[in-house]
Protein backbone atom coordinates (compact mmCIF):
# COMPACT_ATOMS: atom_id res chain seq x y z
CA UNK A 1 0.00 0.00 0.00
CA UNK A 2 1.26 3.46 -0.86
CA UNK A 3 0.80 5.83 2.04
CA UNK A 4 -0.10 9.49 1.72
CA UNK A 5 1.42 12.48 3.46
CA UNK A 6 -0.89 14.76 5.43
CA UNK A 7 -0.57 18.25 6.89
CA UNK A 8 -2.62 20.11 9.47
CA UNK A 9 -2.01 23.86 9.40
CA UNK A 10 -3.41 27.27 8.65
CA UNK A 11 -4.62 28.08 5.15
CA UNK A 12 -1.44 30.06 4.53
CA UNK A 13 0.68 26.99 5.27
CA UNK A 14 -1.39 24.36 3.47
CA UNK A 15 -1.65 26.23 0.15
CA UNK A 16 1.82 25.28 -1.06
CA UNK A 17 1.61 21.72 0.20
CA UNK A 18 -1.72 21.18 -1.54
CA UNK A 19 -0.02 21.99 -4.85
CA UNK A 20 2.54 19.25 -4.12
CA UNK A 21 -0.14 16.60 -3.68
CA UNK A 22 -0.06 16.50 0.12
CA UNK A 23 -3.44 15.81 1.72
CA UNK A 24 -4.13 18.98 3.66
CA UNK A 25 -6.40 19.74 6.58
CA UNK A 26 -6.85 23.47 6.98
CA UNK A 27 -7.21 24.53 10.60
CA UNK A 28 -7.73 28.10 11.72
CA UNK A 29 -7.78 27.19 15.42
CA UNK A 30 -7.26 24.35 17.90
CA UNK A 31 -10.80 23.01 17.49
CA UNK A 32 -10.37 22.71 13.71
CA UNK A 33 -7.12 20.81 14.31
CA UNK A 34 -8.82 18.48 16.82
CA UNK A 35 -11.57 17.80 14.28
CA UNK A 36 -8.96 16.98 11.66
CA UNK A 37 -7.20 14.59 14.06
CA UNK A 38 -10.50 12.86 14.79
CA UNK A 39 -11.02 12.37 11.06
CA UNK A 40 -7.45 11.09 10.59
CA UNK A 41 -7.85 8.65 13.49
CA UNK A 42 -10.37 6.69 11.39
CA UNK A 43 -8.07 6.45 8.37
CA UNK A 44 -5.29 4.05 7.56
CA UNK A 45 -3.86 5.63 4.41
CA UNK A 46 -1.61 8.31 5.96
CA UNK A 47 2.02 7.40 6.61
CA UNK A 48 3.22 10.79 7.85
CA UNK A 49 1.27 13.66 9.33
CA UNK A 50 2.86 17.09 9.66
CA UNK A 51 1.32 19.53 12.15
CA UNK A 52 2.42 23.13 12.54
CA UNK A 53 3.92 24.05 15.90
CA UNK A 54 1.34 26.72 16.67
CA UNK A 55 -1.45 24.14 16.52
CA UNK A 56 0.45 21.20 18.01
CA UNK A 57 1.21 23.14 21.19
CA UNK A 58 -2.49 23.08 22.14
CA UNK A 59 -3.30 19.52 21.00
CA UNK A 60 -1.76 17.63 23.94
CA UNK A 61 -4.28 14.87 24.67
CA UNK A 62 -5.55 14.72 21.10
CA UNK A 63 -2.04 13.84 19.93
CA UNK A 64 -1.52 11.29 22.73
CA UNK A 65 -4.00 8.98 20.99
CA UNK A 66 -1.49 8.57 18.16
CA UNK A 67 1.46 7.67 20.44
CA UNK A 68 0.59 3.96 20.49
CA UNK A 69 -0.12 3.79 16.77
CA UNK A 70 2.45 2.89 14.18
CA UNK A 71 0.99 5.21 11.55
CA UNK A 72 0.83 8.02 10.88
CA UNK A 73 4.17 9.24 12.15
CA UNK A 74 3.55 12.70 13.64
CA UNK A 75 6.07 15.43 12.78
CA UNK A 76 5.77 18.93 14.19
CA UNK A 77 7.02 21.68 11.86
CA UNK A 78 7.25 25.49 12.11
CA UNK A 79 4.38 27.52 10.71
CA UNK A 80 4.64 30.41 8.29
CA UNK A 81 5.11 32.74 11.27
CA UNK A 82 8.29 30.99 12.43
CA UNK A 83 9.33 28.44 14.99
CA UNK A 84 8.06 28.33 18.56
CA UNK A 85 10.55 25.62 19.57
CA UNK A 86 7.79 23.02 20.00
CA UNK A 87 9.06 20.91 17.09
CA UNK A 88 12.61 20.57 18.39
CA UNK A 89 11.29 19.91 21.91
CA UNK A 90 9.18 17.07 20.56
CA UNK A 91 12.09 15.70 18.51
CA UNK A 92 14.39 15.79 21.55
CA UNK A 93 11.85 13.81 23.55
CA UNK A 94 11.54 11.15 20.83
CA UNK A 95 15.33 10.84 20.42
CA UNK A 96 15.83 10.61 24.19
CA UNK A 97 13.29 7.79 24.42
CA UNK A 98 14.90 5.93 21.53
CA UNK A 99 18.55 6.43 22.51
CA UNK A 100 18.27 6.67 26.27
CA UNK A 101 19.92 10.06 26.67
CA UNK A 102 19.62 13.61 25.35
CA UNK A 103 22.06 13.71 22.42
CA UNK A 104 20.52 16.93 21.05
CA UNK A 105 21.55 19.15 23.97
CA UNK A 106 21.48 22.91 23.44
Amino acid sequence: MAYKIGLIGSEEVVKGFRALGVEVFSASDTQDAKDALAEILNRDDLGVLFITEDLAADLGESLQVFKNRTLPAICVIPSHTGSTGEGIKNLKKIVEQAVGSDILKD
